[in-house]
């Protein structure tokens, strides 16, 4: 009798079980409907929502709301130009949201690219009115942020001339050079660029500063004073 009872009690809990597993996939079957909406949100100054509706769409085509692998996706999704972070998850009871955070540009970046403000170029893609000026960077790849931390400097260096540094670059062997205020290039080179910035900004504080619309380019790779390339002449002048 205390054994039927035992054998009875057993059947009982794999009935319930399987009973459970049964109405657990019905639950699973009648949740996991197709997606059939997605939302975007995010602070975008950039890049507009049909673009990225566009984008986003391929990623969810097909796919069904509890199936689908939101770290896939939003892995997927950091790969559209501009974005920087995104942030997935479902809304009850057939919906995605993304929330999307763009990129901060700082900086144009070997022509074709933008900079971000880690120094880490990524592809401008379509863009809604982005005109705001930039300066123009360039170096070897995987320079960006020794670039842009050397932008810096620069700027702080350069504050109490009233110059806008317009361009820097970074050459493949090491070489320094800018550009200020769209018109004079500046050749620093590759050592003591210390002490050659410092010999730039005395002689732009003294003499350069008022010729500056005659100046091709300033190059400071001597060991005392500066070289001064005029417009409209091929000579060089010396100035200690």
């Amino acid at each position: 009798m205390k054994e039927a009872g035992l054998r009875g009690a057993l059947l009982g809990l794999i009935l319930f079980v399987v009973l459970l597993g049964a109405g657990g996939r019905t639950l699973w079957i009648w949740l996991d409907r197709p997606i059939e909406r997605v939302s975007i949100g995010g602070d975008l100054h950039y890049v507009s929502a049909a673009y990225l509706q566009r984008n986003l769409a391929p990623l969810v085509s097909g796919e069904t709301w509890l199936s689908i692998d939101l770290d896939q996706v939003r892995d997927k999704a950091r790969d559209i130009d501009w974005l920087s972070e995104v942030k997935v998850s479902r809304e009850w009871p057939d919906a995605l949201r993304f929330e999307l955070f763009e990129q901060t540009p700082v900086a144009h970046w070997n022509d074709d690219k933008l900079l971000n403000t880690h120094g880490e170029p990524f592809s401008p893609g379509p863009v809604d009115d982005f005109d705001k000026p930039l300066p123009d960077l360039a170096g070897p790849k995987g320079s960006g942020p020794e670039v842009l931390a050397y932008l810096d400097s620069l700027l702080r260096r350069l504050e109490t001339l009233d110059l806008r540094v317009t361009q820097l670059r970074l050459e493949d062997r090491g070489a320094w050079r800018f550009q200020v205020n769209d018109s004079v290039w500046v050749i620093l080179g590759r050592t003591d660029l210390a002490s050659r910035l410092a010999r730039f900004t005395a002689a732009w504080q003294r003499q350069l500063g008022t010729q500056a619309s005659q100046i091709r380019y300033i190059d400071l790779r001597y060991p005392n004073g500066v070289s001064v390339a005029w417009h409209g002449q091929t000579e060089i002048d010396a100035t200690e």
